[in-house]
């Protein structure tokens, strides 16, 4: 037997350990050389890591939501075998499950872990669409299905059979959201809520969209949006700004890198619009499209994923009156974008239908005093009141 260790490898960037996501192999499974093996998760993007060698899988570290340093073995290979080894040696796989008797063809791709959870939730894998390579199903890709099942492990003890409670491990995406939710939550920060008439702003997104050519994606709120932001964060810097807190110091920036806050399957992830006042209404939309296309399908850089001086948030059509976003720290505002929807106003004594929008944002009060925050919002509804000034 040829013994190669295969460890955990410099991913760059000054990265010192990432946490195990989702295996693609298991202990007896024949590997060939550059065959994804293992996705595991940096603290900037989800990476997946292939097989340097083929052979053997003799042994595997690591469970989902353990954090491995750099440098810690993760797979061990026997090089020599070109097929897996005789019974009663250690390393051969443990017998099939007879729900994985069927071999043909149009079988699901799965590893024998991602089996287990299925078999232990009732989830058809057959009725799975997996994210990962040729379709291969993730333990990810379970979540968004219902449990059928009774949830409890093979061999868990008898009192555990009805509890009907099943812990779920904060692992990858979702316990990244989790720890930054922790920092937002220890900023004191207050919340802004206004109304903004988007009538006007309607009719130049359609007009532009009925006129825009062949190359030139079509455009929602977000992109006119933001050149608002972009015009107002020019007469109001302190927004587009980190606080530094250990060293008691405020880093405002020239440059305008919006994090936009895009849901995934995964879960919430936020990838930047680097210098967006150097974008226009078209090339914006470009962007963002493509940013949250690499979002959702996995993609997205890990340089994608941070820098951000400011952040957008909206739940579109889901967006309801008024959604509290929590602050990216160490960002000192964020800005919320709610659902548009015609309503009754008065104008001029007359009750008229227009097309109205909150704009629901928070600050951060040691940065940020409410006078200011106000001035800033109400500067940003004028824009967006008046759309013709977006261009002037």
């Amino acid at each position: 037997m040829s013994r190669y260790e295969f460890r955990l490898p410099d991913l760059g960037e000054g990265i010192i350990d990432s946490e195990i996501v989702a295996w693609h192999v298991d202990i007896g499974d024949q590997v060939e050389m550059d065959q994804p093996v293992v996705d595991v998760m940096t603290n900037k993007a989800t990476i997946e890591i292939t097989a340097p060698v083929a052979g053997l899988v003799i042994d595997r570290s690591g469970n989902p939501g353990e954090i491995l340093p750099v440098g810690a073995t993760l797979l061990v290979f026997d090089t020599g075998s070109a097929r897996p080894p005789p019974p009663g040696t250690g390393y051969e796989k443990s017998r099939p499950d007879p729900a994985d008797s069927d071999a043909a063809a149009n079988r699901p791709l799965g590893s024998p872990a991602v089996r287990k959870r299925a078999r232990e939730l009732g989830i058809p894998l057959g009725e799975v669409r997996g994210s990962g390579p040729g379709g291969r199903i993730l333990l990810r890709d379970l979540q968004p299905y219902p449990a059928t099942g009774s949830g409890v492990p093979d061999g868990a003890p008898p009192g555990e059979a009805g509890s009907g409670v099943i812990e779920i491990p904060l692992i990858g995406v979702r316990r990244q959201i989790a720890d930054k939710m922790d920092q937002g939550n220890s900023v004191p920060a207050f919340a802004y809520v206004e109304e903004v008439d988007v009538t006007s702003l309607e009719s130049l997104r359609r007009h532009l969209n009925t006129s825009r050519l062949e190359d030139q994606p079509e455009l929602s709120y977000l992109p006119l949006i933001i050149l608002a932001l972009v015009k107002t964060l020019r007469r109001y810097p302190a927004f587009n700004a980190h606080y530094d807190v250990a060293n008691r110091r405020i880093r405002q920036f020239r440059d305008i890198h919006a994090g936009i806050a895009t849901h995934t399957r995964d879960g919430l992830k936020v990838p930047v619009l680097r210098n967006a006042e150097t974008l226009d209404v078209w090339g914006c939309a470009r962007e963002l499209r493509r940013l949250s296309a690499a979002a959702r399908d996995n993609t997205i850089r890990g340089e994608e994923m941070s820098g951000s001086t400011i952040s957008i948030t909206s739940l579109g059509k889901l967006g309801g009156l008024a959604v509290i976003p929590i602050i990216h720290s160490p960002e000192v505002a964020i800005i919320g974008i709610n659902r548009a929807e015609e309503r009754p106003v008065v104008r001029d004594n007359t009750v008229v239908i227009r097309r109205m929008m909150n704009l629901s944002s928070c600050f951060d009060h040691r940065i940020i005093d409410g006078q200011d925050a106000a001035q800033m919002i109400q500067h940003l509804k004028g824009l967006l009141e008046n759309p013709a000034t977006l261009f002037i």
